[in-house]
């Protein structure tokens, strides 16, 4: 195992013990609203700080790009989802995550993906496949839309986007075998590369959404891309992936639709 994946894992696993120790104290029936808010984002803090810790410990030039704390580096930058659904977990949703990949100039290199309550720890290191708890996995050979099951979800901000999002959702449920929404980016797109989903699709995310999932899937054999299947889906924040051939017939599906989606300006992985 690559040095740097067994530092990610390591900070994965601390993260995840953090998030279900807390599990049990989120209660909405006895917290106010806005302690309530607060108290789930001191869970996200304490997470990424125990991550940025342990892989700063190891790695002490490294780059930092999480969703608390921002540090410039080397050529490596690490990118960080401590607690990836904040909305499953305050309502005890069994549907969350961490999610840590590692870019080398840019280029995505090592990836976790960490389910805590299932114990399901995703990694990739680029060039030598995706494993799921150490057995190696792949994309779906699933080669006909109307027998796929598809992931998504709708927008939590950029509602201008929703007419959008429903002319797509409407030619797909006519077009695949049914479409699922977890409410958790990070472990749809590892559903992907463990053939568990046949596609994916979602427009206006952020790096640390996708990053760790992204390589996971490429390393299992898919293809992941943006509105105009491009490899700039890191960029633009608009994902498009699934096995070989069932990602070209969703580009199909997309493509009369991308007028309804701007291109995005979510930056590098350095900015």
């Amino acid at each position: 195992m690559h040095a740097m994946l067994n530092i990610g894992i390591r900070a994965a696993r601390a993260a995840g013990n953090i998030i279900v120790r807390y599990l049990d104290r989120v209660d909405r029936r006895t917290i106010g609203k806005k302690s309530f808010n607060e108290f789930v984002d001191q869970v996200g803090k304490q997470a990424e700080q125990v991550i940025i810790d342990t892989l700063l410990k190891a790695y002490p030039n490294h780059g930092i790009f999480g969703k608390e704390d921002e540090r410039k580096g080397n050529d490596y930058i690490w990118i960080i989802n401590s607690l990836n659904s904040t909305t499953n977990y305050i309502h005890g949703f069994p549907q969350f995550s961490v999610s840590i990949a590692l870019a080398y100039k840019e280029r995505l290199d090592q990836a976790v993906i960490y389910d805590p309550l299932r114990e399901e720890l995703f990694t990739a290191t680029r060039g030598e496949n995706a494993k799921l708890n150490d057995r190696r996995i792949r994309v779906s050979r699933c080669n006909d839309l109307g027998s796929a099951l598809l992931g998504s979800g709708f927008p939590s901000r950029n509602f201008e986007q929703i007419d959008g999002y429903l002319s797509i959702c409407k030619a797909f449920l006519t077009a695949s075998a049914g479409i699922r929404q977890s409410g958790s980016v990070v472990l749809d797109l590892a559903s992907v590369a463990a053939g568990r989903f046949d596609g994916f699709w979602k427009f206006g995310l952020k790096p640390r959404d996708m990053a760790a999932g992204a390589l996971l899937i490429q390393e299992a054999g898919g293809i992941v891309g943006d509105l105009r299947g491009t490899d700039k889906y890191i960029k633009s924040g608009n994902i498009i992936t699934g096995n070989p051939k069932i990602h070209d017939a969703m580009m199909q599906v997309i493509r009369p639709y991308e007028r309804f989606f701007a291109s995005g300006t979510l930056g590098n992985l350095s900015s």
